[in-house]
């Protein structure tokens, strides 16, 4: 039997004051605020599958809607979360790029083959851009494998070069092809690439707990050593902002902001990995 939708005014009433407390705080974070509050509001509306709502009677509570509102919680609680300016008021994929992967320590070999790819690719654009394609070159680049990616023919790279799910470039993609087989090169000589690029830094992140987003260098001593020596080895789309940041985006140095939540623990995961 299909059960009824019921909303308690009351209820509602208490979310909808909820909601205008959030649209209260820092207007720079306030689409966040506004997408929290509407996820309340639903809640307390409808429930989370449109039924009856934990909110509205307490005899329905089970233990599946517990979690579902246990994890709204926790989302509306990170939306609150201070974050690096440039993450701060940006699109929730931008969001959830700086929470999971900008500035943690990266260790395996194909994730550096992506990150050398895709900031190769940003050159001249935006990382916006280069994070709405990522699952284009993730389909066009063989999964960032790069005995497979070495392997390309020019068959292939043309077909590349008409697929709208990457940038178009084509010195960029050729550049791709080029750099897989270098990294190969670098893989057989060192064992590891991580082996290789991680003595850029003396296998440990650089912490350089800047206060604000004006204080985060373009370049650095290690990318202008990388880059050089990158260059002599092969690889393309190597400048020294660039390789700089590669090294943000692979933890290689801990480029979040002392005020931002994650400045601790990306510095928490390079000690343990140095370790």
């Amino acid at each position: 039997m299909r059960r009824r939708c019921l909303a308690r005014p009351g209820k509602i009433e208490s979310s909808l004051e909820r909601s205008r407390e959030l649209l209260r705080i820092d207007p720079r974070r306030r689409p966040f605020a506004f997408y929290s509050a509407l996820h309340e509001l639903l809640f307390a509306a409808v429930g989370p599958r449109g039924c009856y709502s934990p909110l509205q009677d307490p005899n329905t509570r089970n233990t599946r809607n517990t979690r579902t509102q246990d994890d709204i919680m926790q989302q509306k609680s990170k939306l609150r979360q201070k974050r690096c300016d440039w993450a701060g008021d940006s699109s929730l994929q931008y969001i959830e790029y700086h929470d999971r992967e900008w500035g943690v320590p990266v260790w395996d070999d194909r994730t550096q083959f992506e990150f050398l790819i895709l900031e190769g690719a940003q050159a001249g654009l935006s990382w916006s851009t280069i994070l709405g394609k990522r699952d284009g070159y993730r389909k066009a680049f063989a999964d960032f494998d790069p005995q497979k990616v070495a392997r390309f023919t020019q068959k292939r790279i043309d077909k590349i070069l008409q697929n709208p799910g990457v940038v178009r470039n084509k010195l960029k993609v050729n550049s791709a092809v080029t750099n897989a087989r270098a990294f190969l090169e670098v893989q057989e000589e060192f064992g590891t690439f991580c082996d290789y690029i991680w003595q850029f830094v003396d296998g440990r992140p650089r912490q350089n707990r800047l206060k604000k987003q004006s204080d985060i260098p373009a370049t650095s001593p290690e990318s202008d050593a990388m880059s050089k020596d990158m260059k002599q080895r092969g690889f393309r789309f190597v400048g020294s902002t660039i390789l700089y940041a590669h090294m943000q985006a692979t933890g290689m140095v801990n480029d979040h902001l002392v005020s931002c939540f994650r400045c601790k623990e990306c510095a928490a995961m390079g000690r343990k990995q140095a370790a």
